[in-house]
């Protein structure tokens, strides 16, 4: 305890040495966790792509509203003559941080990086075939057959100087779950709207305008400077103080008092992510279990049992402070195959879940070993702890695993844990993604983030065929049974779409982003 209490001391020391010499250009910027990486496609995390957003850049975009928008390509269209054939039409005169021309080029070898088999970014381009440089500023990507939606899929994918990239020796993405390095862990060199200057991981990252950006309209803010601050209170109370400018993680039992303090305003809005719990799947035995025979989450009767014992409604009301919408599917609203008939979640009925942990084999329960994130989602040790306490109620003795997020996804990627908490964001506003993450079955391209190793090969046949679908109806008749599967196996434990709060100082106005990674060239100044 005492060291975590001196590194939060040393971040805010470091900040307190910043308030004579910041200006209303500079930001001081607060989060909970830190960039896991700046290799740009190593980690499909949300907190991760936030901060790369600033640096690098993607083809296409999405606002506040959640729509599409150019970026670094003008335009995107399916080639008239075949089908197969994505052409996008670059934007001219983009130049990387250190001046050296954006061509398609670039485009060819980021596509084909973030495809590669180190990437974690490789599901969303499953479907690729290959991509070619038609000239300095026209790409064509070609699919494995018709993909209507691909351009979705485009959002978090950053674009990389092939050169820079050949001479500093990241060809190859670094592979994280295994502790690899290399220079772009580091080390940047995008085309984005600022440039890094500094970095000390989890402690602090200096950002500043990039004067040369290709934009028309220059940011407000000249100069970021980025604060990972993992303890809560210790967030509030530096922006209480002025050490910082915006926390982007309110917890949510200080919105009301935030929202009622002078010089403070809080925007909130709800956010394209659910939280769930995922279970190991499969025959063998749990690693942290008293169950030596056998695996208790294989059953479907525990499982059911788990969602009856589990109160969502609760957790809104004492752990959220009502800042959650409870939910019965693993797809947020914002996203394409969303129902009202899927949201719905059974009553808490702890009569019942006895009963069928009983008829699993289990009248007296087991033990298990919960894993959760403690500075990543909003109260997500809160609300793993709230799940002990209600598992606990049918004899399901859980003990409680908490980590920062760098230690805890590593956990889930390579399927070392046997239960754990997580969040999903989905960027593309279409199912499929998250069944190509969490229901497919690991296999290299697909499942990366499928922790419990469920596997249903009749389901991903389906899964796979949403890719080059063209046929809308069939496609959103596909999406739903594959919805409905995953619901009645309980392939995932949904507990609730998140709600965002962002609080900061009243002279600054940041819109809340749906996909959490709002762009502080957004931020505007009051006069």
């Amino acid at each position: 305890m005492k060291t975590v209490i001196a590194g939060l001391g040393a971040a805010l020391l470091s900040t307190t040495m910043l308030v004579t010499s910041v200006s209303a250009e500079t930001i001081r910027w607060a989060r909970g966790s830190d960039a896991l990486t700046l290799d740009p496609h190593s980690q499909n995390q949300g907190v991760t792509h936030n901060f790369a957003h600033h640096i690098y850049e993607t083809l296409v975009d999405r606002d506040v509203e959640g729509t599409l928008q150019p970026r670094l390509a003008l335009s995107w269209e399916i080639k008239a003559d075949d089908p197969t054939v994505w052409v996008f039409k670059l934007r001219e005169g983009v130049t990387f941080h250190d001046g050296a021309a954006f061509t398609a080029e670039d485009v060819v070898f980021s596509l084909d990086r973030a495809r590669s088999e180190k990437s974690n970014m490789r599901q969303l381009h499953v479907d690729v075939d290959s991509v070619t440089a038609v000239d300095d500023l026209t790409v064509e990507v070609k699919m494995k057959g018709p993909s209507p939606l691909y351009v979705n899929n485009l959002t978090n994918t950053f674009m990389m100087d092939k050169t820079w990239s050949e001479t500093n020796n990241v060809v190859e993405v670094q592979d994280y779950a295994a502790g690899e390095d290399n220079y772009a862990v580091r080390n940047t060199n995008g085309t984005g709207p600022y440039k890094l200057v500094s970095r000390e991981v989890d402690v602090r990252s200096v950002m500043a305008v990039n004067d040369d950006h290709w934009a028309e309209n220059k940011p407000a803010v000249t100069e970021i400077i980025y604060l990972p601050i993992s303890d809560a209170a210790t967030r509030v109370a530096a922006l209480l103080s002025g050490e910082v400018d915006i926390v982007q993680d309110v917890p949510v039992q200080d919105i009301e008092r935030l929202t009622g303090t002078d010089g403070i305003k809080v925007e909130t809005g709800p956010e394209n992510r659910v939280i769930y719990f995922g279970y190991k799947f499969g025959d063998a035995p749990l690693k942290t279990s008293n169950v030596t025979e056998g695996n208790p989450f294989n059953n479907p009767l525990v499982r059911e049992a788990m969602e009856l014992a589990v109160d969502r409604d609760a957790i809104k009301q004492v752990v959220m402070r009502g800042q959650s919408v409870p939910t019965g599917v693993a797809n947020p609203p914002f996203v394409a195959g969303w129902t009202p008939e899927l949201d719905a979640y059974p009553a808490v009925d702890l009569d019942r879940a006895r009963e069928l942990l009983a008829e699993a084999g289990y009248p007296d329960g087991f033990t298990v070993t919960l894993d959760t994130p403690n500075n990543r989602y909003v109260n997500d040790e809160a609300i793993s702890q709230a799940v002990v306490g209600m598992l606990g109620r049918i004899g399901i003795q859980v003990t409680l695993a908490s980590r920062p997020v760098a230690q805890h996804s590593p956990l889930v990627t390579s399927n070392e844990t046997d239960f754990y908490l997580l969040g999903w964001g989905v960027p593309t506003f279409d199912s499929a993604y998250v069944f190509n993450d969490l229901v497919h079955t690991k296999d290299g391209s697909y499942g990366a983030y499928n922790g419990g190793l469920y596997s249903n090969p009749e389901l991903d046949e389906k899964i796979r065929s949403l890719g080059t679908e063209t046929d809308l109806a069939k496609r959103d008749a596909t999406v739903a049974e594959i919805w409905q599967v995953v619901k009645e196996d309980r392939v995932l434990l949904p507990i609730h779409n998140q709600v965002l709060a962002y609080a900061m100082a009243d002279r600054i106005t940041l819109p809340v982003h749906p996909e959490n990674q709002p762009l502080l060239t957004s931020v505007t100044f009051a006069d």
